[in-house]
């Protein structure tokens, strides 16, 4: 299972749970090319260990277990994946 970073990021884009990952798997972290022009944060589900810091971390609540994303935000499950598929051309 991974975490996926869902709808109310979208605007936001905090960046404290890029701060507190062990594995640096959210991106774009605020210091990365990208960052401004990217709408949300993302989670690369092949390098997430679950680890549940970025949850405890994020002052918006938008990051959930995979397995426990609601049905109307489930397109943000493959939009996390996508980003690090398609590197060269971020989601917005």
């Amino acid at each position: 299972m991974t975490y996926v970073i869902n709808e109310p990021c979208v605007g936001v884009k905090d960046g404290s749970c890029t701060e507190v990952c062990p594995v640096d798997c959210i991106h774009p972290t605020p210091d990365e090319t990208g960052f401004d022009e990217t709408s949300q944060l993302y989670i690369d589900p092949e390098e997430c260990i679950d680890c549940d810091a970025c949850v405890e971390a994020c002052p918006v609540d938008a990051i959930l277990p995979e397995d426990a994303v609601p049905a109307e935000w489930h397109h943000y499950i493959e939009k996390n994946a996508a980003y690090f598929r398609d590197a060269s051309t971020p989601l917005r």
